[in-house]
């Protein structure tokens, strides 16, 4: 009886041992599925042109005359932990106070926001900074923070922006990010704002990086999010020093008072559509929603071109003139 107990014990032990080691690694895989996809984010510029011209034949000529008269211009600086990040800006044609800083989405880059830099620079008239977020495009890090150690890499961003186009006094400026752009600049609005902050638009953000691994752990994996996403938010804490709950746009939104514009396709199934209630709800006057019909993920300018771009205008010239 005494050996068999032995044997019960160990048999328990080497199972525990077994099971732990299949969640540490498998939760290990996860963080690094998701913050670290190497064939995802290490972009060309070239093949980023390639597609955006694809998708949006009239940025090339927009492109090509930026290039052809060096309006086009890169810009670097080291954030606080040592990283250089890199990013674009463009001076508008005419000398303007009205400043966008523009934030692309997961695995993209600041190329693949050149659509909504048109909007701004070339239908609006304003001054564009156009940042690559961490581990992405030409920007430096060791993963991709969702968005939330990006607030304050953006906030950075926005003083150079100011500074960049400080001929133009008085600076006025809206930030806009799709997808975990959209994510990036809620998470901004939560911060003490400058004073030339005037409004933010948030195109498919999500209400938080918690929420949005747990959908696509149970869509892609079929998985619940115990024991995986809570080892994974663990070992995310330990190696990168932030968690999934604290990256929270909900809780950074209902800090915000400056004027947001909430955009969302109808058809989204990557940041389920009923992400942009819940943070609508949390979000203090003033604020406008749009529901783009039909749209799937992050495809709502492409959609609707023209309603975006007017909606957009009509949003920020209640604040910005």
């Amino acid at each position: 009886m005494k050996k068999s107990g032995k044997r019960w014990i160990v048999t328990i032990c080497v199972i525990i041992i077994v099971l732990f080691s299949i969640v540490l690694g498998g939760s290990a895989y996860l963080l690094k599925y998701s913050l670290r996809p190497y064939e995802t984010v290490q972009h060309k510029n070239a093949i980023c042109y390639e597609y955006m011209f694809q998708e949006y034949p009239f940025l090339q000529s927009w492109v090509d005359s930026l290039t052809t008269t060096e309006a086009l211009r890169d810009t670097f600086i080291i954030n606080p932990e040592g990283i250089w990040l890199h990013g674009y800006y463009v001076k508008a044609a005419q000398p303007t106070n009205k400043t966008a800083t523009i934030v692309h989405g997961y695995t993209d880059n600041a190329i693949r926001m050149f659509m909504i830099g048109y909007l701004y620079s070339y239908h609006l008239g304003y001054n564009i900074l156009l940042p690559d977020l961490h581990y992405q495009g030409e920007s430096g890090g060791s993963a991709i923070q969702m968005g939330w150690k990006d607030r304050l890499d953006v906030m950075q961003w926005m003083d150079v922006a100011n500074e960049l186009f400080k001929d133009s006094v008085n600076t006025q400026m809206v930030v806009h990010g799709i997808s975990m752009g959209g994510a990036t600049t809620m998470m901004v609005s939560g911060e003490k704002q400058p004073e030339y902050t005037k409004c933010f638009v948030e195109d498919c953000g999500y209400t938080s990086v918690w929420d949005e691994f747990q959908y696509q752990l149970k869509q892609d994996f079929h998985l619940p999010a115990f024991p995986l996403l809570y080892v994974a938010d663990w070992l995310c804490n330990k190696k990168y020093g932030w968690g999934f709950k604290e990256a929270s746009s909900v809780n950074q939104v209902k800090k915000c008072n400056l004027p947001m514009f909430f955009i969302h396709g109808g058809d989204d199934h990557y940041v389920p559509t009923e992400m942009v209630y819940s943070l609508y709800e949390a979000k203090s006057e003033p604020k406008e929603l749009w529901i783009a019909p039909g749209s799937a993920h992050a495809q709502s300018y492409r959609d609707h071109e023209k309603e975006y771009t007017d909606r957009v205008k009509n949003f920020v010239d209640q604040y910005i003139n």
